[in-house]
């Protein structure tokens, strides 16, 4: 019975998303390929951006466990791209309590490492674990609990990770390294699954923060975030009923004195055994959550969402995507690689300048960008349609700043190199280039570009072809013409 209970809300779920996705492709598109972002943008959201420049966090949320922080998404920037930013940070044997979105994630583990389930409605608990801690229960509770926990898959995740979490999945984290777990998130406001409104919102099923507010510096509006337990306001008669579980259990789930936060300590740690190393399926859970739903996805290849990977690594990539052995090294994450990222539409890349080193002038065909800088520094130059320059910053380590699409941008490292990650609202993001071998400027005929610039044959020639087969990095020049 459980089984065909099981079955149905995952058939009902599959349904859902689908004919979700066609729907809306019937609607114009505001951006992305496969038609994901096609809210019509208000006239607060529209980007009309006088400057741009590196951003830190607006709001910190202590809890006992660690912290997180809060980029301001009314901010000029991330409103015009409909993100909001976030970072949180771990404590060793901490635990992110539950909770859920109305909008994807996708989280890039800048440091540490960790456990992540993240839980998709329909799917069976295809594992187990003896996750009792002694001292805590009877000699008779521990019996009944051994080796009877069923749950969805846990993964291991660590450095480098890019962990893809959709819209409405609960999930929960816990650190079981020897040092903070620092993990930097953007969640698309903008994205077609966030029926509400531009405003950041987390639904938790455990702990929470009263009201909190905060001003970012040099900007004059008000922010303001609550995140509460929602089971502390649902009649506890009612859910004791619900669960079929004694009313004292329900008002712990609700205690209102809880005062731990988002992340809580765990004191005797977690007994939990990592899904990708030491867990195992009970016989036939894994046949059970195969056969729910399966879809075809752009290269041909069955995946379901119960099955699906949820994260990649983008530090132990065997190739780098773009390498100068005079100027870095790019990796990309997007849907060809990463099949999750499809449906969120949304990719990931993670870049290395080294000193003094240059990313082409380039602007993005088909999605945003957010760039969080991890090492070093850079001065960044963004230039808008009106021919104006809304950025022209060094930024620095912890900040985070935007480049819209077909906005024209350009870094050039600084003294100590520059190590960043970029999130992108599309999940096969393309640039076009100004500089370079692949370059719109090389591709263009010399009489085109004499007429254009008003320069002679040869100078368009070394304009043309003076990068030689650099393309999307460039070295430092150190010749003077």
């Amino acid at each position: 019975m459980a089984v065909s209970t099981r079955l149905l809300l995952a058939i009902l779920y599959s349904a859902f998303l689908l004919s979700a996705a066609n729907a809306y492709r019937e609607y114009p598109v505001q951006q992305g390929q496969h038609g994901q972002r096609s809210i019509p943008l208000t006239q607060a959201q529209q980007c009309r951006l006088q400057r741009l420049t590196g951003s830190q966090p607006s709001q910190r949320i202590e809890s006992e466990g660690g912290f997180t922080d809060l980029w301001d998404e009314n901010e000029e920037q991330f409103q015009c791209v409909g993100v909001a930013p976030m970072r949180n940070v771990i404590r060793q044997n901490s635990l992110s309590l539950p909770n859920f979105h109305p909008m994807p994630r996708l989280v890039y583990i800048e440091q540490g490492r960790g456990l992540i389930s993240v839980i998709n409605p329909g799917c069976a608990e295809t594992f187990q674990s003896q996750t009792f801690q002694a001292g805590r229960m009877t000699g008779e509770e521990r019996g009944q609990s051994r080796g009877n926990d069923q749950h969805q898959k846990v993964h291991r995740i660590r450095q480098g990770d890019v962990v893809a979490i959709p819209a409405g999945a609960a999930h929960w984290c816990y650190n079981d390294g020897e040092e903070e777990l620092v993990a930097v998130s953007i969640n698309d406001l903008n994205h077609r699954s966030n029926q509400l409104d531009q405003n950041f919102r987390a639904f938790y099923l455990a702990g929470g923060v009263q009201e909190i507010s905060g001003r970012q510096i040099g900007v004059g509006k008000q922010s303001t975030q609550k995140f509460q337990n929602i089971f502390r306001a649902f009649n506890t008669e009612l859910m004791a009923e619900a669960f079929n579980i004694p009313v004292e259990i329900v008002r712990k789930m609700q205690e209102e004195q809880d005062e731990r936060g988002l992340i809580i300590n765990v004191r005797e740690g977690m007994s939990m055994i990592r899904a990708d190393e030491e867990e195992e399926e009970f016989e036939g859970g894994s046949q059970r959550g195969q056969q729910w739903w399966a879809e075809v996805t752009g290269n041909g290849l069955e995946e379901n969402i119960c099955t699906m990977k949820i994260r990649t690594n983008m530090d132990t990539q065997r190739r780098a995507d773009i390498y100068s052995r005079q100027a870095g090294k790019i990796k990309h994450v997007n849907c060809q690689k990463f099949p999750i990222l499809r449906d969120m539409d949304m990719s990931a890349s993670k870049g290395t300048l080294y000193p003094n080193a240059l990313m082409s002038p380039h602007w993005s065909v088909n999605g945003h960008s957010i760039i969080y800088v991890q090492r070093g520094d850079a001065q960044v130059q963004v230039v808008d349609n009106t021919g104006q320059q809304v950025m022209n910053d060094r930024v620095n380590q912890g900040e985070m700043f935007v480049v819209p699409q077909y906005y024209a941008s350009t870094v050039k490292a600084g003294q100590n190199g520059f190590e960043f990650a970029v999130f992108r609202t599309s999940s096969q993001p393309m640039n076009s280039q100004l500089a370079g071998y692949t370059s719109v400027i090389r591709a263009m005929p010399i009489e085109v570009l004499t007429n254009a610039y008003q320069i002679s044959p040869n100078e368009a020639q070394r304009l043309k072809m003076n990068r030689g087969g650099e393309s999307f990095l460039l070295s430092p020049q150190r010749k003077s013409f």
